[in-house]
């Protein structure tokens, strides 16, 4: 498999791991988002388990506590989650103490021109990814899941059209590509067709441990069809991010009209996300370097929020 691909967008750094020419590990690092890893200098806000710092503005919760340290201290500290945005805006990051020095860490792979009239992302199907993310909705040969993430855990029904034990072994495989796919974690709960007989049960979690990566911990899957796998959350998954709805398309339309206009641009969108474009004028100014012309706004309500383009202005 090759190593992570890095395309320095507007508003965010998508990060890709193609395999046959197709995307089987993405996650978007938004702009000004402080990114897992990454050490900062910060302050003690309150002690005890868990305790508060603040950096940059930023208040961060360490779940382990800060043995030691007084209230009002100087503290390091390394992120641990990102800020996860959409459905969960209140939740803080997370971080615990640190010695390390202060700094990001360092993006793993190859960084790609963009834009470029290659477009590797899209060739490995990047649009097909952002649709997923959208509806929820991943197709398999014989069925389909339906993700939805929630407060408590991100949950991934399975349904078609295959016999119980076929169906459930097949969706067991594409949930367990789709939480690699999308960059899912923390606690993730997976609805299968409810099969009789231990020795079912164990090939379909055994489905499961061949494809996802270590490290996770998973339940035996239960008379009612239902697995449950834990994997580390250091950011949001692309499900998490489409929940945030305007900001979503309008990231996915900056990148659509970089690649694919020249010259004066007009961009048509549903009003939400002319509003989300509007707040940020510095996006606007970064795409019109990249088309090479004027920039223009456009709100068409009767848009869907998904339906915004790119035009000659």
């Amino acid at each position: 498999m090759r190593d992570w691909l890095i395309e320095q967008g507007i508003g965010e750094t998508r990060l890709v791991r193609v395999d046959n020419d197709e995307i089987v590990e993405a996650r978007v690092l938004l702009d000004g988002n402080v990114a897992a890893g990454t050490v900062l200098d910060a302050r003690l806000r309150r002690v005890g388990v868990p305790a508060v710092a603040e950096a940059g503005g930023a208040e961060y919760l360490l779940p382990g506590g800060s043995p030691g340290v007084t209230e009002g201290s100087a503290i390091r500290i390394e992120v641990t989650r990102e800020r996860i945005p959409g459905a969960e805006p209140w939740k803080r990051p997370l971080a615990r103490v640190s010695d390390a020095e202060v700094g990001e860490p360092p993006l793993p792979g190859e960084m790609l021109t963009f834009p470029s009239p290659d477009d590797e992302l899209e060739q490995a199907g990047w649009s097909d990814l952002l649709d997923e993310a959208r509806s929820g909705i991943v197709r398999f040969a014989g069925g389909e899941l339906r993700v939805s993430p929630t407060p408590a855990m991100t949950l991934i029904d399975v349904d078609g059209s295959l016999p119980p034990h076929e169906l459930a072994v097949a969706g067991a495989r594409a949930a367990a590509r789709v939480i690699m796919r999308h960059g899912i974690g923390g606690s993730i709960g997976i609805d299968l067709p409810t099969i009789a007989g231990k020795a079912q049960r164990q090939a379909i979690a055994e489905a499961v441990d061949a494809i996802l990566p270590q490290p996770f911990e998973r339940t035996a899957v239960n008379g009612f069809g239902f697995l449950q796998i834990v994997r580390p959350r250091r950011h949001a998954s692309l499900f998490e991010l489409a929940a945030d709805r305007a900001a979503f398309e309008a990231r996915a339309l900056l990148r659509r009209a970089a690649v694919e206009r020249t010259g004066a641009t007009a961009l048509v969108a549903h009003p939400a996300v002319i509003s989300v474009l509007e707040a940020q004028p510095g996006w606007l100014d970064a795409l019109a370097r990249q088309v090479g012309g004027v920039v223009r706004l456009q709100a068409d309500a009767r848009l869907p929020i998904s339906g915004a383009y790119a035009q000659p202005d």
